[in-house]
């Protein structure tokens, strides 16, 4: 098999049926049968590598994995319904009462929700730094601490993490690097290439990028996949084999989707840099963004979030948002259409003002996941909102 991205992500597939099919079929079966009680047996033991009971592993689900994990340079990987059973799964999994994480502040608000509320409730802590506080990191590693994680490119704020750096200083303590790759997409960014032991990905976003389906996979080193799959095979987070089916089929046109996203957004931020009623921009492959030297060093192109503060605060931006006209307005991302949100009124309203601002979302702030459309169309409606 070739190495290269595109072809993998199209030639990557189940082996084919009697029925000599071109593309891989849909397999929406529940189980699957053995062939007498020895056969039986030795597959629940695992004496045999096989389907048992899609709970556990389908064709679909295997071969939209086996994808991922070649694109992202893994060993092995898992699939889950959404991006954040990946995220409990993985913590369920790795970690025991009593053990800590030190992660970036700034994460998406269901992830901070699960190290402020629930991971508690087994004496799970997190220490946070902020994204300008990476020299802070070391002082935060505790004896008991299993874990660093983050996210690169953030949510919503569009800020960049060093992974090389991270990767250094995991190494350094014999922590395990878990990273979240959702806006970045395997296409754009290998965290395992700076030292990442985990990659995650919600495949709702770009992989999908149609907004069809939810979905979620983890992918790494085998012996930690290992521990998430049997977690994962007991408490049941599996990705359905329609979704992994639809998946698959997307990653094969990836590349040249996000291609195309990363043009446009580019074109967005440039416009959007010059507006009178905005603020401030950040998107990556801007030279203006306070990371863009480290974007460049880990990342192809700067992928398609742009977020910008409107100038007047939070009635601004709800203003701007009831003045679009041909954009969507949605909590998803990473979708054909593109899509404007206000975090401080949806995706980050369950934080405090103070929580939402130590990561940079302001009354102000928008997250502009930039689509397909024809770039002229995008910037004359976010024009026009603006101006309105």
């Amino acid at each position: 098999m070739s190495k290269n991205f595109e072809t993998q992500a199209i030639r990557t597939q189940t082996e084919r049926s009697q029925f000599s099919e071109h593309s891989t079929p849909l397999y929406l079966t529940s189980s699957f049968v053995f062939d007498d009680a020895e056969d039986m047996r030795a597959s629940f033991a695992e004496e045999k590598q096989r389907n048992l009971y899609s709970r556990f592993s389908n064709p679909n689900t295997t071969e939209f994995v086996d994808k991922i994990v070649a694109m992202e340079g893994a060993e092995a990987g898992y699939a889950f319904a959404t991006g954040m059973a990946a995220v409990f799964s993985t913590f369920g999994a790795l970690l025991n009462a009593g053990d800590h994480i030190v992660s970036c502040r700034s994460v998406f608000g269901s992830t901070h929700s699960l190290f402020t509320k629930y991971l508690p409730k087994w004496n799970i802590e997190t220490s946070y730094f902020k994204i300008n506080e990476v020299d802070r990191i070391e002082s935060l590693i505790q004896p008991n601490t299993k874990i660093l994680y983050a996210e690169t490119p953030t949510n919503p704020a569009v800020d960049i993490l060093d992974l090389e750096l991270l990767g250094s200083i995991a190494k350094k303590h014999n922590l395990l690097l878990v990273i979240d790759n959702c806006f970045a997409t395997p296409y754009l960014q290998n965290p395992i290439k700076f030292g990442a032991d985990l990659v995650i990905h919600s495949a709702t976003k770009l992989i999908d990028g149609q907004g069809r389906v939810l979905g979620g996979v983890v992918v790494g080193k085998e012996e930690l996949i290992r521990e998430i799959y049997l977690f994962s095979r007991n408490t049941g987070p599996a990705m359905s084999p329609f979704n992994a089916w639809v998946l698959s089929k997307s990653l094969e046109t990836l590349s040249i989707r996000v291609e195309k996203h990363c043009e446009n957004a580019l074109k967005v931020a440039q416009f959007l840099e010059e507006h009178p009623k905005v603020n401030l921009v950040k998107y990556p492959f801007l030279k203006s963004h306070p990371q863009h030297e480290i974007a460049k060093k880990q990342m192809r192109l700067g992928g398609n979030i742009v977020a910008f503060e409107v100038k007047g605060g939070i009635e601004a931006g709800r203003n701007f948002l009831n003045s679009i006209k041909v954009c969507s307005l949605s909590a998803n991302l990473g979708d054909t259409r593109t899509i404007v949100t206000h975090p401080a009124l949806t995706t980050h309203s369950k934080l405090s003002e103070e929580d939402r601002l130590e990561v940079g979302i302001t009354d102000g702030l928008v997250r502009c996941s930039v689509g397909l459309e024809n770039v002229e169309d995008i910037i004359n409606d976010l024009n026009q909102a603006l101006n309105n």
